[in-house]
């Protein structure tokens, strides 16, 4: 199923058909502020696993990510955020970053890897902002990848996407173009946040 969504003022009744299917376990795939990313509901084993298999990964290994709505949520699945980790969040979200963090007893087991630490986003999307908030839980997040290159490229055409991707997921969300660059990788498991990879942002 290929869904329309309107980038600037998502229609509720959309936003609502997307987050049912979350809840009940599906995958979607969705824009972003930097490239499509396909996910499911964080608290969902099964959907979990079901992404790692489309994406061709080991799910006791895959590194995934996950959306949030705020800083408040996020703090519901780490420990103990510290002054200049906070500072850096609050001044560069919501925003093209992904944000490494000690993790706690409230993340799913599958999220965790062996240094017991989570990545999480706050993005600047209105219609994932949208389905966060619907679900109210965060959302897990994948990148979506042209798997046919031996270089790695991202889909930006929403229709190449469903080509690719319509019969292993639920739903494709058209939310217009998709960017080339992922995410910044920022570790914030130390005393001061540390720049891992340079992607889509740059630290204020």
């Amino acid at each position: 199923m290929l869904v329309s969504i309107n980038a600037d003022n998502p229609q509720g009744r959309l936003i609502q058909q997307m987050v049912d299917i979350l809840e009940d376990g599906g995958v979607i795939i969705y824009p972003t502020d930097t490239i499509y990313g396909i996910g499911c509901d964080i608290t969902n084993k099964n959907a979990v696993e079901r992404v790692a298999r489309i994406r061709g990964l080991d799910p006791s290994k895959a590194l995934f990510s996950f959306i949030c709505q705020d800083i408040s949520q996020i703090t519901e699945y780490s420990k103990t955020i510290n002054n200049d980790v906070f500072r850096v969040m609050k001044h560069n979200t919501p925003g093209p970053f992904t944000f490494i963090l000690n993790s706690n007893n409230k993340t799913p087991k599958i999220l965790k890897n062996r240094k017991e630490t989570i990545g999480v986003r706050l993005i600047d999307n209105n219609i994932v902002d949208a389905l966060v908030r619907g679900l109210g839980r965060p959302i897990l997040t994948a990148s979506v990848k042209n798997e046919d290159d031996t270089i790695i490229e991202y889909f930006t055409d929403p229709h190449d996407i469903y080509d690719r991707y319509g019969k292993l997921v639920d739903a494709v969300i058209d939310g217009g173009p998709g960017g080339t660059e992922p995410s910044t990788v920022i570790i914030c498991t130390g005393n001061q946040p540390e720049v891992h990879r340079e992607g889509a942002g740059k630290l204020k």
